[in-house]
């Protein structure tokens, strides 16, 4: 009896562990949680999620399936696949150089010679697709009175190049200030300069005039307009002082004013001048030729002292 009850008790904990298994793998409510808490089914440790590992699964039968499917017998008109390896590059078979495709060799990594491996694919197929499509009686060109309807209305296309009608104003309006500025900034460096010239052309000619004046140099180029000027400027001033001797204006102005020093007692009499009688004229010193014009025979005005008689006598 004793080993009944222990089979018996052995086979119910196998089929509660049964059952904690099935509701395990399956969704459990909140209230059958509490009671296989209370019945001790659930300690620390049992509740951890491991992670399944994935089957792959090489299902053959299929992938042949499919690849029976992509090899179905139709036309190429309703295919319409290529198949090509790269075009051959000209310029490097005229270099002799060996492209890059050609031997195998594509450097996935360089962005310029996958992009041409990719054109020149692109460029054989056209080349062999263009002649099959025409043979088929495809075309492959727009025909001149080809329709197509647009995906806009002509309202909205209105409104778009009006809109671009008035950016295109804009940029001219902004283009035109622009050079208008440009030429006024032009204008006004132009004529600056003009001033910049006139005042030192004049300032030339005022030094020319005050050189004149100082006797500096008797020459009056700067009368003239435009003076040419010299290749060295302090040529022209250095001749000008090593000049032997003062010029005519200097000359006329010593002999007129003097050298400067005592001018007291210039008009006196000397020995030489006291002596010299050339122009000595014996009428004019003693009045004997008389006088000529309006007033030679005008009385002369009574004295001082013959005044006063006539006075006191009226």
């Amino acid at each position: 009896m004793v080993l009944c009850s222990s089979t018996m008790d052995s086979a119910e904990e196998e089929s509660l562990h049964g059952q904690s298994s099935d509701e395990e793998g399956s969704e459990l409510s909140d209230g059958e949680l509490q009671e296989a808490f209370a019945k001790g089914l659930l300690k620390p440790g049992m509740n951890v999620m491991v992670d399944k590992k994935k089957k792959f699964i090489n299902n053959v039968e299929g992938l042949k399936q499919c690849l029976a499917d992509f090899r179905k017998d139709l036309p190429w008109v309703e295919r319409l696949d290529l198949t090509n390896p790269p075009a051959r590059d000209i310029l490097s078979n005229a270099e002799e150089k060996v492209s890059a495709g050609t031997n195998g060799e594509i450097d996935a990594e360089d962005d310029f010679q996958r992009e041409m491996v990719f054109y020149r694919q692109g460029q054989a197929t056209v080349l062999e697709a263009l002649p099959l499509l025409k043979v088929h009686n495809i075309a492959t060109k727009r025909p001149d009175d080809y329709f197509a309807e647009m995906a806009k209305s002509d309202q909205q296309m209105h409104k778009i190049r009006a809109k671009l009608l008035t950016k295109q104003m804009i940029l001219e309006r902004s283009e035109k200030a622009k050079k208008l500025r440009e030429q006024r900034k032009f204008g006004k460096k132009v004529q600056v300069e003009v001033l910049q010239k006139r005042q030192k052309e004049k300032k030339a000619m005022m030094s020319a005039v005050k050189k004149y004046q100082k006797g500096m140099t008797d020459k009056l180029d700067f009368l003239e307009g435009d003076q040419k000027t010299a290749r060295n400027p302090s040529d022209g001033s250095k001749k000008v002082l090593n000049k032997k001797g003062p010029n005519a204006k200097r000359k006329y102005k010593d002999q007129k004013f003097g050298f400067g020093g005592k001018k007291s007692g210039k008009k006196w009499n000397t020995k030489e001048s006291f002596n010299d009688v050339s122009g000595f004229r014996a009428k004019i010193a003693h009045d004997k030729g008389g006088r000529k014009g309006k007033g030679g025979n005008k009385n002369k005005r009574p004295g001082k002292s013959v005044r006063r008689k006539m006075k006191s006598r009226s």
